[in-house]
């Protein structure tokens, strides 16, 4: 789990689906993030990859997300709160 990279990140209406370098994707709910949940389709795409491939980050959003953390299942905490 440690060792997995992401490739590409895109979304859907409810997803975000990030494509790892070993061939799997997974599927998140959006609710599991509220600042991409809220956030406008622009800013969901104004991403980058870091740690080669262990992280996800969103600087107009404030956002970090680690790629371990998303296959362990583990969402933000932060409360969902209407844009």
């Amino acid at each position: 789990m440690h060792d997995a990279q992401a490739k590409a990140v895109r979304f859907d209406a409810d997803t975000m689906w990030v494509d790892l370098q070993d061939g799997r994707q997974l599927g998140v709910p959006l609710a599991y993030f509220p600042r991409l949940l809220n956030a406008t389709p622009a800013q969901r795409k104004a991403f980058t990859i870091s740690g080669g491939g262990t992280g996800l980050h969103w600087d107009d959003l404030d956002e970090d997300i680690s790629v371990p953390s998303l296959l362990a299942g583990i969402r933000d905490g932060t409360p969902a709160s209407p844009a």
